[in-house]
C-alpha cells in the first residue's frame, strides 16, 4: 500500500518503518527534523522522506504533504510529543498539546476535502485516557478519566473520529512501549546495568507494557486487516507493578535492583508527568483478544530477557 507517515521517525518508527519497508508498502515519511541516518539507513525508491512540520496548517493546504496524502491509500499517525521526558509547565503542555491536536486536526480536515480519501486511518492514543487508578482495571470500554493526560487523550480521538466516511479508523491506545534503543525501558537500563536501579516510587503502582514488536505488528496489521477498527489498547496480556518489573529486570541483567528511586525526586524532575510513572494504571485488550492477535512477547520476562540481549 501507498502511506504517509507521521510521527514515525522515533521510537516506535525505527522499527516500524523497516517492518513496512520489507513486507512491500511505498512509505512517505514525514519529519520535522532531518533525519539523515534514517535515510542513509534505509535508502530505497519505495521511500521518500518530507523534512516539513504537520501542525502547520499551511502544510495541509498545498504542497508536497497535501499530494502525498492524496496519493496515500492508508495513513499511520502517530505524531505527538513524549509525554513524560519533561516537566508539564504551561508552555510544555502547550507543546504536548499542539504536536498531537494541530497534526491531526490538520489531517483529518485535509482529508474530508479529498474526493477520494485514503482507505485507512491508523491513530495513536495512550492509556493515559482512562486516568490513573491503583486498583481499577481497564479495557477499551471503560470510560476516559479526568486529568490533563485523559483530556489530551479525549480530543486526540475526538478529532481522529471525524474522519471521512469512506476511511476505516484505528485508534490505538498504546501502553509503555518497551525497546533496546530509547522509550522508558532505554534509559531504565543503563542504570540497572550499574546495578543502582530499583522501583521507582512505592512500587505498587501498576505497568501496562508492550514489546515495541508486538505493537508494529498491531499497527501493519491495523493497516491491511480490513476487519480491525475502532480502539484497541496496545498493551500486553501481562500488566505488572513496578517493584516486579524492577525485580525482572535486574534478573535479566543479573545486577540487584535494591535502590529505589523516591517519588519526590521524580516529581521534581518532571512535574506533574511523573504521574505517568508513579501512579499508573492496569490496563487489558479485550479487542486484541477478540481479534485473535497473537503477541510474540506476552509475557515480560521474556520481553526484558529479548531487549537485554539486543541492546
Amino acid at each position: 500500500m501507498r502511506l504517509l507517515l507521521l510521527g514515525c521517525t522515533g521510537f516506535v518508527g525505527r522499527e516500524l518503518v523497516p517492518q513496512l519497508l520489507n513486507n512491500g508498502h511505498q512509505l512517505t515519511l514525514v519529519s520535522r527534523k532531518t533525519n539523515r541516518e534514517l535515510a542513509r539507513s534505509l535508502q530505497t525508491e519505495k521511500l521518500t522522506v518530507l523534512q516539513l512540520d504537520p501542525t502547520n496548517p499551511q502544510n495541509w493546504e498545498k504542497g508536497p504533504l497535501l499530494d502525498s496524502l492524496t496519493k496515500a491509500e492508508g495513513v499511520v499517525n502517530l505524531a505527538g510529543e513524549p509525554i513524560a521526558e519533561k516537566r508539564w509547565t504551561i508552555s510544555h503542555c502547550k507543546i504536548l498539546e499542539n504536536s498531537r491536536l494541530q497534526t491531526t486536526g490538520g489531517l483529518v480536515n485535509a482529508m474530508q476535502r479529498l474526493r477520494k480519501p485514503p482507505r485507512v486511518l491508523v491513530n495513536a492514543s495512550a492509556i493515559g485516557y482512562y486516568g490513573t487508578s491503583s486498583d481499577a482495571d481497564f479495557s477499551e470500554q471503560s470510560k476516559y478519566g479526568q486529568d490533563f493526560l485523559a483530556n489530551l487523550c479525549k480530543q486526540w480521538e475526538t478529532l481522529a473520529f471525524d474522519k471521512p466516511k469512506g476511511t476505516r479508523l484505528v485508534i490505538i491506545r498504546m501502553g509503555i512501549v518497551f525497546g533496546p534503543d530509547g522509550g522508558a525501558l532505554g534509559k531504565m537500563l543503563p542504570i540497572f546495568k550499574s546495578g543502582l536501579g530499583g522501583k521507582i516510587g512505592s512500587g505498587k503502582q501498576w505497568m501496562s507494557w508492550i514489546h515495541r514488536t508486538d505493537l508494529c505488528q498491531i499497527i501493519e496489521q491495523s493497516i491491511v486487516n480490513r476487519s480491525w477498527s475502532g480502539v484497541i489498547n496496545g498493551v500486553a496480556p501481562d500488566p505488572v507493578i513496578m517493584a516486579d518489573f524492577a525485580g525482572s529486570l535486574g534478573r535479566s541483567l543479573g545486577r540487584p535492583s535494591l535502590v529505589p528511586v523516591p517519588g519526590p525526586i521524580l516529581k521534581l524532575l518532571l512535574g506533574d508527568g511523573a504521574r505517568v510513572v508513579l501512579e499508573g494504571q492496569k490496563v487489558f485488550s479485550n479487542r486484541l483478544n477478540k481479534l485473535g492477535f497473537k503477541f510474540k512477547f506476552s509475557n515480560l520476562e521474556n520481553a526484558l530477557e529479548s531487549i537485554v540481549h539486543s541492546a
